[in-house]
């Protein structure tokens, strides 16, 4: 019985290769060619922590204390700025780990743990 992945370990254990299948090795290049979400050149413990990321402890912080004093309608023309800008960086942050989840779930659908 074949399976589409093999690793390949060191005397320890730990993983240090993998071998494919050409055809699983065929469905994952020309998914990443033809599929521009696809994130290539990143581990799976990789792509994991980018889709589990979220903002610093501070940056949340502050984009709390500012998004507050906008439903209040107490923001300077600085803090609107700013607030913008973190707005922006959520959304960018927010597009990235999707792309993360998505080349993930591709992942798992394409191989088989051998």
């Amino acid at each position: 019985m074949s399976e589409s992945v093999q690793y390949i370990t060191n005397q320890q254990g730990d993983r240090v290769g993998v071998l494919l299948d050409l055809e699983t090795y065929n469905q994952l290049t020309n998914q990443s060619l033809a599929d521009a979400e696809i994130l290539t050149g990143l581990s799976l413990e990789e792509l994991t922590a980018l889709a589990e990321s979220t903002l610093s402890p501070q940056t949340q912080a502050q984009l709390d204390e500012l998004l507050a004093k906008s439903d209040e309608n107490q923001l300077s023309d600085d803090e609107a700025i700013i607030l913008d800008r973190l707005l922006a960086q959520v959304d960018q942050l927010n597009i990235i780990k999707t792309r993360a989840r998505y080349t993930l779930n591709r992942l798992k659908g394409k191989t088989k743990v051998a």
